[in-house]
């Protein structure tokens, strides 16, 4: 990920640093320490052009003003994001130790959160520095920090939504039969740029036998009349995410094809239907699992129902048995059941949701309803 997340000011930067400083004291944390990567992009609006060994990190703490440690040859760069004005920077330079001056800012005794994707070598280093410290993940410590969209951030989703169905609605007129799949998903990948899109994430492009695999890595395989083909595209458009799957056939679809496509749609408008405010992520995954299941497809529904989704394409929280996060107005997720017939094919179908005062309301609307293609 490159440049700013989207065109937030500095105070909305300012009013998220300072959520995150309150909700790590409300979990016990002395503070965050937050590595490039999609939570600093979030906080600060700063990514760099490139992660190097050398420590990059905003600590945050209840008691004091954010402040980002930065190389001093990429501190020119960090004073141009959105954020900049909402923290104070702290460059160091080569030769100089950069954990002795981040362990300045820290609480010699105190447990912190830490990016999940912060490197090991900048972790030890601070464990070396502070040795009476100790150490979470983000994902563990504040699985929800990110969870919770504003105005601006629903915007953002529902246009890259907006953008990801009018991919779908132009590749479907396209040829499949007789076509590689890589073909297919080179299409995706353009239409998801032409359409707004900054980075493509995934264009998994399913056919025949490969629509068993959820997360089939596009080949070679040509395409044939009489196959399903599962169609699972996302990315980030103005640094916020998109994520869909269709299943289309090319021509005429079997009884058994359709009933199980059938059986997907009534899954997913089930999950759908589950959600509202106050309802356990897990009855999500229930609700469209119960689906599958009476109807004796239980064994070949193999993944989660949902995911997150925001300025990375999956994120807390997750629609999953045993997570009880209740759902709160402003989270965005998948709802994607599918089921997956070893050998033979597979059908997945999903939209992002968001939470409303009294409901969900989906992100894409384009048709679930079997599409045939050529």
């Amino acid at each position: 990920m490159t440049g700013t997340a989207a065109p937030f000011a500095a105070d909305d930067y300012r009013a998220r640093m300072e959520r995150a400083a309150r909700s790590a004291a409300e979990a016990g944390l002395a503070g965050l320490l937050v590595a490039p990567g999609p939570d600093l992009v979030w906080l600060t609006g700063y990514a760099p052009t490139a992660v190097t060994e050398r420590l990059t990190l905003l600590v945050l703490a209840p008691a004091q003003d954010p402040v980002l440690v930065v190389p001093t040859l990429e501190a020119p760069d960090a004073a141009k994001a959105a954020g900049a004005s909402a923290l104070t920077l702290r460059d160091w330079t080569d030769g100089k130790d950069p954990y002795a001056a981040t362990a300045a800012l820290l609480d010699a005794g105190g447990r912190f959160g830490i990016s999940d994707n912060a490197w090991a070598m900048h972790l030890l280093g601070l464990q070396k520095a502070l040795p009476g410290t100790s150490y979470a993940s983000l994902t563990e410590a504040l699985p929800m920090l990110r969870a919770v969209k504003d105005t601006a951030e629903l915007e953002l989703l529902a246009a890259a939504g907006a953008a990801a169905d009018a991919t779908f609605e132009e590749i479907r007129k396209v040829p499949f039969g007789g076509r590689r799949e890589s073909e297919v998903a080179a299409d995706l990948a353009g239409l998801l740029r032409r359409f707004g899109h900054s980075q493509v994430d995934f264009t998994i492009v399913a056919s025949g036998p490969n629509g068993a695999n959820p997360h089939h890595e596009v080949g070679d395989r040509v395409i044939e009349r009489g196959d399903m083909v599962v169609l699972d595209f996302g990315g980030l458009r103005h640094g916020y995410g998109s994520d869909t799957s269709r299943t289309v056939h090319v021509g005429e679809p079997t009884d058994e094809e359709r009933r199980v496509h059938d059986l997907v749609r009534a899954a997913q408008e089930a999950g759908f239907r589950a959600v509202r405010p106050g309802v356990p992520c897990q009855e999500v995954d229930r609700a469209a699992r119960a689906v599958i299941a009476d109807a004796g497809y239980g064994e070949y529904f193999i993944h989660r129902t949902g995911h997150g989704i925001g300025v990375t394409t999956h994120e807390p929280p997750y629609m999953i048995e045993g997570e009880e996060q209740p759902l709160v107005p402003g989270m965005c997720f998948s709802v994607e059941p599918g089921v997956y017939l070893p050998g033979r094919f597979g059908v997945r179908i999903e939209d992002i949701v968001t939470v409303t005062e009294d409901g969900g309301r989906r992100l894409n609307d384009t048709t679930r309803e079997m599409v045939i293609v050529d």
